[in-house]
């Protein structure tokens, strides 16, 4: 058994110690935001906070999240009214919608490091993630909208 923490519940999983966390999530635990996409970390979807910091779930095996704090989107906010789904569903980014839970992960992930981020900040942080669709533009003005809305609340 590997104890981890998920959204934060402490959560026992009995799984090898080198499956990756994106399975655990998804077939043990039942979290099914986190997605599939490409099984070697270069295209975004299955980003999550592993404490605070966007990685790829499917390159992190499951027993290096061990007494830190995984967060996913279910995580991010209870009623989706994160400022970033507020914003991503105003600009109207979501297309086919597959890779939206990876871009608000790590687009969470630069807000929290980056408040006010500038477009080259936005762009080295975003560039991992992959839209099928070609919806970056809304993507960035989504980051930007979310951006001034948390200034607005703080």
């Amino acid at each position: 058994m590997i104890a981890i923490i998920v959204n934060g519940k402490r959560q026992q999983v009995d799984v090898s110690s080198d499956t990756p966390l994106l399975w655990v999530l998804r077939e043990n635990l039942g979290m099914t935001g986190t997605k599939f996409g490409c099984g070697i970390a270069q295209c975004g979807a299955c980003t999550v906070h592993l404490d605070g910091e966007a990685v790829r779930a499917c390159q992190t095996s499951v027993s290096s999240v061990a007494g830190k704090k995984v967060t996913t989107i279910e995580g991010l906010s209870a009623d989706n009214s994160h400022p970033l789904q507020l914003a991503w569903i105003a600009e109207q980014v979501p297309q086919c919608g597959y890779c939206q839970c990876g871009q608000i992960m790590t687009a969470a992930a630069l807000l929290t490091k980056h408040p006010n981020p500038t477009g080259d900040q936005i762009e080295s942080a975003m560039v991992g993630n992959l839209c099928r669709c070609g919806m970056y533009q809304r993507i960035w003005h989504a980051i930007r909208r979310a951006s001034a809305s948390m200034k607005k609340g703080a």
